[in-house]
């Protein structure tokens, strides 16, 4: 949306609400009006908790494949615009906010958004395989990264003293 249609959409927005609400209200009642306006209210907190967690998985499992988490990201954030929605008071808002909920049309908007959206991490996860450097790009950071420096201990390479004095330590003090 260009920045010159904002205000008008923000100006028209709350109109076309007021007037769903007396289209709504003369046809089925004051009461049903405002039990639908509840409903609504309700109806995307729960959508919002439901889809959230899901949301939330899908963008951690994508992460741990190392793939691009970026379109679970905009389905998550589609999907708080469209709770958001719910909970507002008003017909028009209630309606997009439930054509947010479809996945089929958050994925309309992902093609259409993807172009402009570009998701940057500093894990390794993102792009490139394990123990590889940057993909391109002068100087020493295009060389492979090593697995690291492992060091393998056991129970009698390494033993620690327990503090008595520390206030965290289990045994009792004796000078107390």
């Amino acid at each position: 949306m260009r920045l010159s249609l904002v205000p008008i959409f923000v100006f028209l927005m709350p109109l076309a609400e007021i007037a769903g609400f007396i289209i709504v209200g003369k046809m089925v009642g004051v009461w049903a009006t405002l039990a639908l306006v509840i409903l609504s209210a309700l109806l995307g907190a729960a959508l919002l908790r439901i889809q959230g967690i899901g949301i939330l998985q899908r963008i951690s499992a994508e992460s741990r494949n190392g793939g691009d988490p970026g379109r679970e990201m905009v389905h998550g954030a589609m999907i708080v615009v469209a709770a958001f929605l719910l909970m507002l008071p008003g017909f028009i808002s209630d309606i997009i906010g439930l054509l947010l909920f479809i996945p089929a049309v958050r994925e309309l908007a992902w093609k259409v958004l993807r172009k402009r959206i570009v998701v940057l991490g500093s894990s390794r996860a993102f792009g490139r395989g394990a123990g590889q450097g940057p993909k391109s790009g002068p100087g020493p950071q295009t060389r492979p990264r090593g697995p690291g420096h492992v060091v393998d201990l056991d129970e009698t390479d390494f033993h620690r003293e327990p503090n008595r004095k520390s206030p965290w330590s289990d045994q009792k003090r004796l000078e107390e």
